[in-house]
């Protein structure tokens, strides 16, 4: 690091959980996001502050007047244009040293293992089964940690798929897989400002721990948040044997 970045991050290298190594391993690893909404932003925001040192951005939507109750990283004037190029204007002025990388599409299943194959962890940060379901596919094949945040209402939840531990769950798991599962996203259900904010900020709490091989992760554990009532609840998580996607068959 040069003396600008050891003050840039200097905060981080004064707690003795991360040093100087720690925050070199940041520096040094690539997170993928996938999408660029709510979580998102919040995630993206506190992983390009913190110094991770490439990011790629996954979205196929453009910035609606909708979004900005919510998605800290866009702006008024962004209406209208893809919401990776907004995230990264954003995210390149908050952090002008790291890589951004983006991808303006719905990204299918082939190109989502393109993408987590050069990552060192993966956020899920979508607003669909179809893409959490087609991440933890791939995650759990090439054993990358998946981060996985979901909020409407005043109800939301993060927890960690990690497939270098043996007893870690995968989303499947926890979520079987159904036709017709019912969608409950934003636009219809509505949802909480401040809700996105601290699932999105607790995503990126647990990919920095998992690229600095720092504290405990969630992994075997759901965090539960009411954000009406504010009251958290822990869930712990067991893997299913006969799991079609992570199980021993």
């Amino acid at each position: 690091m040069n003396d600008q970045q050891l003050l840039r991050y200097s905060r981080h290298i004064l707690l003795p959980e991360i040093g100087v190594e720690g925050q070199q391993e940041l520096l040094a690893a690539h997170a993928l996001v996938i999408g660029a909404g709510g979580l998102g932003c919040s995630s993206a925001l506190f992983l390009a502050a913190s110094g991770v040192g490439t990011l790629t951005l996954c979205d196929g939507d453009t910035v609606d007047l909708t979004n900005l109750q919510r998605q800290i990283l866009h702006r008024t004037s962004s209406i209208g244009k893809p919401k990776v190029d907004s995230a990264r204007a954003a995210l390149a002025d908050i952090n002008p040293d790291i890589r951004i990388n983006t991808l303006n599409a719905r990204a299918d299943e082939a190109r989502l293992a393109e993408l987590a194959a050069r990552a060192d962890v993966v956020l899920d940060c979508s607003d669909n089964f179809a893409t959490r379901y087609a991440l933890n596919r791939i995650c759990v094949q090439l054993k990358k940690p998946l981060v996985s945040g979901a909020a409407t209402r005043f109800d939301g939840q993060i927890t960690v798929f990690d497939q270098r531990q043996p007893d870690s769950p995968c989303y499947q798991c926890l979520y079987p897989e159904q036709a017709g599962t019912e969608e409950t996203r934003c636009a219809i259900m509505g949802v909480f400002a401040p809700l996105v904010g601290v699932i999105g900020s607790l995503q990126a709490a647990e990919a920095l721990k998992l690229l600095m091989d720092a504290g405990v992760s969630l992994c075997g554990r759901l965090l539960v948040m009411d954000g009406l009532h504010m009251e958290l609840r822990t869930v712990k998580l067991g893997k299913d044997k006969a799991c079609p996607v992570c199980g021993e068959q």
